[in-house]
Formats: C-alpha cells, structure tokens, sequence
C-alpha cells in the first residue's frame, strides 16, 4: 500500500487478494485501520508461487521498505548473550550482536543483569584473558587472578581448552557440579588450615547459589526450546515467548503490536522476523499453538516445531497464551490513554481548524540574540508523536541582524524547496512559533515562491511565556479551543518541543563561535592541520612572522602555506 507520495506504508500478503483489498474497503473497522486506509493512494502486489515464498518476500519488502503500519519488531530490542570467542588466547565476553564467527555463544538473558552477575561469577572461576589486545606486561586481572597473563607467560592450547569446557559445561546446566567440586576443595582447604584460600571458595560457592538458584526448573529433559503463545483482539496482537535453556524457564519475552491482516498470517511473520532478522538464536525446538502453521515456520527455519494436544508442552502453550492474554487486556487502558493524548488528539485539531486531520506537523522556531549567531529548528510530530529522526537544524544564511521574518522566509524556502526537489513528505499543517508576522512571512514563500498551500498556524505566548493561542487564516485570526482540551495539550507539546530544539541548537552555535581562530576558514586548513600548526609554532604571533621555507618544513604544501600567510596578514588580531 501506498501513500499520495508513493512511500510504501503497508506491506502484507494474502492467499486470496482480492478478498483481502476489499476488506479494507468496506465494512467497520478500528480507528488504526481506518487511518491505514486514509492514507491509501495507490497499490502494488506480487504474485508467489506459494504461501512460503510470500512469507519471504513479505519480511523481506518490511525490511527494505520499513513501511509505517508494519510495526512488528521495531524496537531495536536485543538480548544479551554470554560469548567464547574462538581466539588462541580465548576471552568471555558479553555481547548483544551474535555474528557468524567461531565464537560459542549462551543465551538469551532477557535480564541483562543476570548475565553480567553470571559473567563476573565465571570470571571469578576461570581465569580466561581479558584485554582487548595483548599488552606488554600483566595487568590487575593477573594479580586478582582473574587472568593466567598470556601476554606475558605461555598458556597452552590444553589449559584454554579445559577453561573453555568447564565455562561451557557450567552455562550447560552443569553447576551443580562446580558447586559440589568447589566444596570439595572448600573443605580440603579448611583442614588444611588454609582458611584464606577457604574463604575464597566459599565465596564463589555463595556467587553461584545467588546467580543460579533463581532458575526453576521446568522440564525433565535438557533441550532448549521457546515456547510461543499469542492472543488477539481489537486489532492488536500480543505474543508471549518463553525462554527455556538447559531445562530452566530463565526469562520470557514480551511483543505488543497492532496487525491489520489475518492473525495466524501475521503471526508467522512475527516469527519470521524474530529468528532471522533479530538474529535471535534457534533453540534445538519451537513450540507453538495448533492453529499456527507449523510447518511453514520448520520449513522456514529449519528447526523442530512441536504443536502439543496434551501434557506438559501444551501447558507451557496455554500459559503463555494467558499471559499474552492479560498483557494485552492490561495494555489496552494504557493504549486508549494514549490515543487520547495522539492520534484522538490530533483528529480533534483537525477538526477544530475545519481541516483534514494534521497527521503529519512541521514546527519551526528562530534563536538568536541581538542579530548574533542566528539559527532556526525545524521538529515533526507524526501521529501526535515526535519523530526526532526527522528533526532538522538551520544556521541562517542570508539574513543579518534581527529580522525574524526574514529568517523565517529563509528557512521555509530552504525546507519545501529541498522536499519538491527530492519529492519527500510534505506536512499536513505547519506550525508557526509566533504571531502574524511569521505566519505571513512563511504563507509568502509558500504561495507565492513554490506553489504550495499548506495550512499555518502561528503559536503565541503569554506574559509567562506559555502557550496562549493559535492563529490561523487569512488574515490570521484567532482560534478558539478549550485550553484543557488534548489538541490544546498537543500544541503546547509541540511549542515546547521546537523552542528547546531550537534553543539547545542556538546555545552550541554560539559556544562553539567564542572559541575562534584566525586560522578558521583557510582553504585547506582543517582541525588537524590546525593543532599540528599549533603544535609546531607555539602561537599565531609566530606563524605570522615565519617564512615559506618554514611551513614547508612543517609538511604544509606550497599552496595552502600561501593561504596561510595571505589570512594571516589581512587579519588584524
């Protein structure tokens, strides 16, 4: 599905199409799925030659398109992983990217804080080396003896190895053994008089118990497996993944997202995208509820499904479908809240303004002080949402001294005329912050320069500085809104918002404008050859006084050593 620019804003598939696009078309639907089709303008399908490949390609255009209605999985959320690395000299690391590399990786920890506490346990246990990159002489990790000091003496292939199948065997589910044999040596050490080295051990014997006894045990075989359960309704979708690993049920994932096709289809495409584009790893089984394809996910993934009918895997099934269940019963009080803030809010606006709803606000602010440093923000609120992606900032140009709506034409024109040229996103209304003035200024180059009819408002402030009305129209007037109404709520967000962006940016302009050089703006003279000229003759009073022999023999060439004495003699200071 697109939108009137062409942007891809849905993609989905469907075994029969034509019923799938005249759903969309007729009949009730939701409030989410009645903007999808608001923003419909033209369409495009692909014919497969089967529903695999169409799950495929569907991941593949999400992933390419990165369409505004697909929000599966946008959360960036990755899961930390504990990480053998396949070096000579092997470390343990704790990562969150699993690559394709010869390390051995043990996971997930949805809580991250477990993995770390299980690092630091493994650390304390065997002492794997732990820089980046080999110094010249032993560190404090060889002294705690955390580290045998490769760097320095020869560890052999032997000890790394035994070290690296005792770290495996433990993440294994292989503690319980650690603990007994440490308690073994625990008590040696004791009748031994030996008490230093009793305590040591005692204390990672307490480090294990405090690490590993919060993992229940749940199966009586050993296999890793996930176990999914999901629940629909009203549009949106939850899926509840258990995390079993080595018998234990360590944590559980949970993914909230609205769906606008068939609940089965976008659940295989959910875990589609879990596995192959999250780069979460495959456990040795999948188990999911009977009415989900489970064919089409083995054949995707390449691992074993199981869909139980009875026992304890239908159990783990049905408790995660309850939890899924819930979760979304509780979330859809705090969805309705935000909408109310949003989407309801800027539906509100528009009608307000008696224009179409302002899905998409560009606000701009000017910042300057007497003339100096002048600059302008640009921010976008998408949905009633701030979109800081798409913020931009503008050092004017054109404009000197004071002249606020000369700025405010400069930065319009500069926005709209970049957006036709690369035939980008134009807004639904723009905002203004401030009063008549602007407001004319920026419906000027709109008109009258690039042809465009946009709506603007301009905000103004009260004698605290707060937001106290909108204008709008030609001549701008005054529109009346309750002031504890959400649209009020929204552009009060919004006037905030730009005036911080906006004043954030000015404060860096002209901090960095107090610390000037009369070696700026030389053609060919950057940063780097700034300091090394710095570095070379102590001051500018001496680069003024030196020759060309002389910046030759600091490695300048002959035409930026030009450059420099010609500036240099012109400036004053």
């Amino acid at each position: 599905m697109k939108d009137q620019f062409g942007k891809v804003i849905y993609v989905g598939k469907a075994k029969v199409l034509k019923n799938r696009v005249r759903s969309y078309f007729s009949g009730s639907h939701d409030g989410k799925t009645q903007r999808l089709v608001a923003n419909i303008a033209d369409f495009e399908y692909i014919i497969t030659s089967s529903e695999f490949e169409a799950l495929l390609l569907e991941m593949n255009l999400i992933k390419k398109y990165d369409p505004k209605f697909n929000v599966m999985l946008k959360d960036d959320k990755t899961y930390p992983y504990l990480k053998i690395t396949g070096e000579e000299q092997p470390r343990l690391l704790y990562t969150r990217k699993v690559k394709k590399d010869k390390g051995k990786y043990f996971g997930p920890f949805v809580n991250a804080y477990a993995a770390q506490e299980t690092k630091k346990l493994l650390d304390r246990l065997y002492p794997l080396r732990k820089c980046d990159h080999m110094p010249n002489k032993v560190c404090l990790y060889y002294h705690i003896g955390q580290c045998l000091g490769p760097c320095v003496y020869d560890i052999t292939k032997e000890q790394n190895k035994k070290m690296v199948d005792e770290i495996v065997k433990f993440l294994n589910g292989g503690f319980p053994e650690v603990r007994e044999e440490l308690t073994k040596k625990m008590l040696a050490a004791s009748e031994e008089l030996n008490f230093e080295r009793a305590k040591e051990l005692r204390d990672q014997i307490q480090h294990i118990d405090a690490v590993m006894q919060k993992q229940k045990m749940m199966t009586a075989d050993m296999a890793d497996k996930d176990v999914f359960g999901y629940h629909y309704d009203k549009g949106w979708m939850c899926v509840q993944v258990f995390f079993i690993r080595q018998g234990k049920l360590i944590e559980r994932d949970v993914s909230l997202f609205p769906f606008y096709g068939e609940a089965s289809e976008d659940f295989l495409t959910f875990i589609g995208q879990f596995y192959l584009q999250k780069s979460h790893i495959l456990p040795k089984e999948i188990i999911l509820p009977q009415e989900v394809n489970g064919d089409m996910v083995n054949e995707l993934l390449q691992v074993k499904v199981s869909q139980p009918k009875q026992r304890q895997k239908k159990e783990f099934v049905d408790l995660a479908t309850k939890n899924a269940q819930n979760a979304l019963k509780e979330k859809f009080a705090l969805i309705e809240r935000d909408e109310e803030r949003t989407i309801k809010a800027v539906e509100s606006l528009g009608k307000q303004l008696n224009i179409p709803a302002p899905y998409r606000i560009e606000a701009f602010d000017n910042s300057n002080i007497h003339g100096t440093s002048p600059v302008s923000a640009m921010i976008v609120f998408e949905d009633g949402k701030p979109n800081k992606k798409e913020y931009r900032k503008y050092k004017i140009k054109t404009v000197t001294g004071p002249d606020d709506y000369a700025s405010m034409k400069e930065v319009v024109r500069r926005r709209y005329s970049r957006i036709l040229k690369e035939n980008g996103q134009l807004p639904d209304l723009i905002i203004i912050d401030g009063g008549k003035g602007q407001i004319a200024a920026a419906q000027d180059v709109l008109e009258n320069e690039l042809n465009l009819f946009i709506p603007v408002g301009g905000l103004a402030k009260d004698e605290k500085h707060r937001t106290s009305q909108l204008l709008m129209g030609d001549p701008p007037e005054i529109m009346e809104m309750p002031r504890n109404s959400q649209e009020f709520y929204l552009l009060q967000r919004i006037q905030d918002e730009v005036h911080r962006f906006a004043i954030t940016f000015h404060r860096q302009v002209r901090d960095k404008g107090m610390f000037r050089s009369s070696l700026d703006n030389i053609p060919g003279v950057g940063e780097k050859r700034k300091k090394m000229l710095l570095r070379k003759f102590g001051s500018i009073k001496k680069m003024k006084e030196a020759t060309m022999e002389d910046f030759r023999a600091a490695g300048i060439p002959m035409g930026v050593a030009e450059e420099i004495m010609q500036a240099l003699q012109k400036d004053p200071s």
